[in-house]
């Protein structure tokens, strides 16, 4: 099958799988297959498929990967003087590293709202069916939904990345309160640990909590620099850390906090949050 076709199969193997879904035609344009496809992935409920669609999924979604772009993670500058700490700005679904950071909810289970502009979704999206599977079974297994400030790790299909650690940040409906703050820190050194645990020599964190969930970008960036910079002060951990971000904004929040002034005054060694 060409690419073309690859996606016109896929669309019709899920519109197949639902009854409610007889009178929809599919589209001729290729973005528009795209967005249905995508949509078609996201409602979807963790449930069986057959190996001859994930054969084809699979060839489909490394396609886009790759068309996309990879970017290799080991070749993005360190700031200076620090060799573990690397800040970043692009898309974290491309970057080839051991491990990428999803921000989830605590259903684990990714982003169910077709086509959502949020981390979840695409993550989601460009993994493959294979993740929820994943994620529900393991969720099953655990028998609770998962708390906020912790983490689980699960493999990233069709990624570039291994992993994917995915963590509950706290979800912001007031003023942010020490209760929230802690919450926060804890899914960095949650994801952290998990990270080490699992022999990963690389982790890229995205800004955890401060889209959906509504956690202030500055309070949220310093409690992110400060707790990775503490754990790998104390836990002398040999693994290198990405701050991915996306918006210009918070590009410029962390360029500040990560100043070699600004790590300077962390380095007493005492944890904040």
């Amino acid at each position: 099958m060409t690419h073309g076709q690859q996606r016109v199969y896929l669309i019709r193997e899920l519109l197949g799988e639902d009854p409610r879904y007889a009178g929809i035609s599919i589209p001729s344009q290729e973005q528009e297959q795209k967005d249905l496809l995508r949509s078609l992935m996201n409602v979807r409920l963790p449930k069986p498929i057959s190996r001859d669609f994930l054969q084809v999924q699979d060839e489909f979604l490394q396609y886009e990967r790759d068309k996309r772009g990879v970017t290799d993670g080991a070749a993005l500058p360190s700031l200076p003087g620090n060799p573990q700490l690397v800040l970043w700005q692009g898309d974290i679904t491309t970057l080839q590293v051991d491990a990428i950071v999803n921000a989830a909810n605590s259903g684990m289970l990714g982003c169910f709202h077709p086509l959502h502009g949020c981390i979840d979704n695409i993550v989601h999206s460009r993994s493959g069916i294979q993740l929820r599977l994943f994620c529900a079974d393991m969720m099953h297994k655990q028998g609770h939904e998962e708390p906020t400030g912790q983490a689980k790790i699960t493999p990233a299909f069709n990624l570039p990345s291994q992993y994917i650690l995915h963590t509950v940040g706290p979800i912001i409906y007031g003023p942010v309160g020490e209760q929230e703050c802690k919450a926060l820190a804890s899914c960095y050194r949650s994801c952290l640990k998990l990270a080490v645990e699992n022999n990963c020599r690389s982790v890229a964190f995205c800004c955890i909590s401060t889209g959906e969930f509504h956690f202030p970008q500055e309070q949220a960036a310093q409690i992110a620099v400060e707790t990775v910079s503490s754990f790998l002060r104390t836990q002398q951990a040999d693994i290198r850390v990405i701050f991915n971000v996306f918006k210009d904004e918070d590009l410029r929040i962390y360029q500040r906090l990560l100043a070699v002034s600004a790590l300077d005054a962390m380095g007493t060694g005492e944890r904040r949050w």
